[in-house]
């Protein structure tokens, strides 16, 4: 067994049996900076391109999408309003950090993107070529400012077609996803990789819709070579990983010959951590280590979509309930949402608490909800990802729908139906197994719970399968999240549940699915005490 499958286990069992190091405190005054910081590297300002009237979350979700080019308004815009800050936030809520916010060195910013337990980006370098507005180097995009940090000069681009294996060959404008895992395992010691790799899906998420809805297409690549690249970014892959490799079409560029020979470079621009103190997790490293085995070695096509077909045909029919629970329910179809996407990612936030059954949530609410989740499942806009099978499954405790009794149901986003599993209230099984006090879990119209086969996913591709599964569960997060403005509901989404109880309550196959979401939607109380600054 890989380490990644006992990774995974760990982390199904965390509820009781707690991670090592068991005893971890975070030192909060010692935490890093929530963005990388290059004192010395020169830096410009990116522009901002509104998305056009007709980019609007629906047909960034469902498409079609296009075959169109990049620009910089284009890549500023997108860059804007999926990871750059765009408010301030002081709203009384039941999070646990309410009563430092008013403090600015505490102070809450927005961005459009989620990502666990706070503002702890995933770093966003963009290697530019030729065919670019820049001179040809490598910059890194600092969140704080919207604007690029120049960290090398000259045209890399080679290295980074010659690290993906003859993908991409007609392309010099990429953007490289890494993680600095001190960044979150300050917080989250060894539970942090889990975390990290749903944000990386989150982010790739919002990409996919930002550039949907703007008749443009994203596709990145999750296997290459990524020490060839960790090199040429100045890395120490104890420290931080290259997660993912997103090539850009960029438009008006020159169908000429493309440099072939790798240059060798490496970024010699220093960060400058503010931690006095920084902790390497054994756990952290050995994950990061199982998961960079064969990582250019690309899955064979098909073997991932054969591998999901099996697992889910006998997954469902193992947790398929003994007897007749009740009649499968009929949603109607999801409404339309034509909310802008740059207006959507702009109102995205966390409930915190602020949830209420009264009243309750639409049958075409919580439909619209279901199919956004369910269309991030195949992650798309990713090379590796599968053709016709989706990495996830939802189920959906339903509180306070109106139309739909309460229980737990299997969702089926072909028939677009609910599967009885449980009937009956579930409010008092779902704040049983919530660790956390920010949440009323009863009060949400609908709990949907994100599972995946990740062993029968890292049995036909290795280790690195788990960012695979861990990015497709973060990419529905963020889908939900987006369409909820849409729809006219509130959000919100936790980690801080007994997996194992869901496992049990579910009939799931122990150890072979993995419950590894909880996401929340409904109706908020109608008059909250709210602040929201905004300074995009």
């Amino acid at each position: 067994m890989g380490y990644a499958r006992a990774y995974a286990s760990a982390v199904l069992w965390r509820g009781r049996v707690p991670m090592e190091p068991a005893d971890f405190v975070p030192d909060w005054a010692d935490r890093p900076r929530k963005d990388k910081y290059f004192p010395a590297a020169p830096h410009f300002p990116l522009p901002d391109c509104p998305p056009g009237p007709a980019a609007a979350v629906g047909r960034g979700l469902f498409g079609p999408h296009g075959e169109g080019g990049f620009t910089l308004p284009l890549l500023g815009g997108m860059l804007r309003d999926s990871y750059g800050l765009t408010g301030r936030r002081l709203g009384v809520q039941a999070n646990s950090d309410l009563g430092t916010l008013p403090r600015y060195p505490h102070a809450n910013f927005s961005r459009g993107t989620a990502s666990g337990g706070g503002l702890y980006p995933i770093g966003i370098h963009w290697v530019s070529g030729p065919s670019g507005p820049l001179t040809p180097g490598v910059h890194h995009y600092s969140t704080p400012h919207h604007s690029m940090r120049r960290l090398l000069t000259g045209d890399v681009t080679p290295d980074v077609r010659a690290a993906l294996g003859g993908r991409a060959e007609e392309c010099d404008q990429f953007l490289v996803l890494t993680v600095k895992f001190w960044q979150n395992a300050f917080k989250y010691n060894s539970f942090a990789y889990h975390v990290v790799t749903m944000d990386l899906g989150a982010l790739l998420e919002t990409w996919r819709i930002w550039a949907g809805a703007q008749g443009l297409r994203l596709d990145a690549a999750l296997w290459f070579d990524e020490e060839r690249i960790g090199r040429l970014l100045g890395l120490r892959a104890e420290e931080e990983g290259v997660f993912a490799v997103v090539p850009l079409r960029w438009a008006g560029a020159a169908a000429d010959p493309l440099p072939a020979e790798p240059t060798g470079a490496v970024v010699r621009a220093a960060e400058q951590e503010r931690s006095r103190t920084v902790i390497e997790f054994e756990t952290v490293r050995r994950i990061h280590r199982a998961t960079l085995d064969g990582a250019a070695e690309r899955p064979a096509e098909g073997v991932l979509d054969a591998a999901l077909d099996e697992a889910w045909a006998r997954l469902r029919a193992a947790s398929a309930p003994a007897g007749p629970v009740g009649e499968p329910i009929r949603l109607p179809a999801p409404q339309e949402t034509a909310l802008g996407v740059r207006e959507a990612l702009r109102a995205r936030r966390s409930s915190f608490g602020r949830f209420t059954g009264n009243p309750p949530m639409s049958a075409e609410q919580l439909s619209t909800a279901l199919a956004a989740a369910a269309s991030a499942g195949k992650l798309t806009n990713c090379q590796e990802g599968p053709v016709s099978n989706s990495l996830t499954r939802l189920h959906v405790f339903v509180n306070h729908v109106a139309g739909v009794p309460a229980g737990a149901y299997a969702y089926q986003p072909g028939e677009r139906t609910l599967t009885p599993v449980e009937a009956g209230p579930q409010g008092g099984f779902l704040q049983r197994n919530y660790f956390l006090d920010n949440y009323n879990l009863e009060q949400a119209g609908a709990l949907i719970l994100v599972s995946a086969p990740t062993p029968a996913v890292l049995d036909a591709v290795g280790d690195r399968g788990l960012r695979l599964v861990n990015a497709a569960v973060g990419a529905t997060s963020q889908a939900l999240y987006t369409v909820a403005p849409a729809a006219g509901l509130a959000c919100g989404v936790a980690l801080g549940f007994d997996s194992v109880s869901y496992t049990e309550h579910l009939g799931l196959v122990d150890g072979e699915e993995l419950p590894l979401l909880i996401m929340m939607i409904g109706q908020e109380h109608r008059s909250p005490a709210d602040f929201d600054h905004a300074i995009a």
